[in-house]
């Protein structure tokens, strides 16, 4: 008897370990579902155009759904990490474990930063930029746990462990040096009003930037 038990609670426990996991996986769909819709709805109407309404009726949800994640259309400026790791993820399915790790990191800086200039505002970027500076907010940008710092580490790991970034400065250093020149690169779109097409301006001078790294 002791034995059926001890099998029926440890199904139970399972049963309830499973229905935990499909809910936590539910509700992280949904709120990513509202992060891509908001943003597509940003780039496409403009953040000040963009009402509330207009992100439930594109996301399919409830207004107490929405509150549920957020605390009002301002706090998912904050998930514009989400979006970018989410690129991210996506284009490094793209990468060959054989091309040269400096060409991986060209390759990352100019799709992100075409898609930066094609569908973000860059008095919207200005301001995300600035609550970083004002510590508004918590850093997200600049968390190293975000996908983005965690693919460049690793591309520059391997880079070095092969022979294709140099070995006299650290991992670490180089990707603080890679994402500062980034950043550069951004913010200088930023002030001059996204004038410039900010994926080809990349394109021709992260690699005068990022020259003295490769091997």
């Amino acid at each position: 008897m002791s034995a059926v038990v001890d099998r029926t609670r440890g199904n139970n426990e399972m049963v309830k370990r499973n229905e935990i996991e499909k809910g936590r996986k539910e509700n992280s769909a949904v709120k990513e579902r509202i992060i891509n819709v908001a943003w597509d709805l940003f780039s496409e109407k403009g953040f000040e155009a963009t009402t509330l309404n207009d992100i439930l009726e594109a996301a399919g949800i409830a207004k107490g759904t929405f509150y549920y994640y957020f605390r009002g259309k301002d706090s998912l400026l904050t998930t514009l990490s989400v979006v970018l790791d989410n690129y991210y993820a996506e284009l490094d399915k793209e990468l060959r474990d054989e091309d040269n790790a400096y060409d991986k990191l060209m390759y990352l800086n100019y799709k992100v930063h075409t898609m930066i200039g094609e569908k973000i505002d860059p008095n919207l970027m200005a301001n995300l930029y600035s609550a970083q500076l004002l510590h508004e907010d918590k850093g997200y940008l600049l968390d190293r746990n975000r996908y983005y710092f965690r693919l460049i580490t690793k591309i520059i790991d391997e880079g070095q462990k092969r022979g294709e970034i140099i070995r006299s400065k650290s991992v670490d250093e180089i990707v603080r040096i890679y994402s500062l020149c980034e950043r550069a690169l951004i913010t200088d779109w930023c002030m001059n009003n996204g004038d410039y097409d900010l994926g080809a301006f990349s394109k021709e001078y992260m690699p005068m930037f990022f020259a003295q790294f490769k091997a």
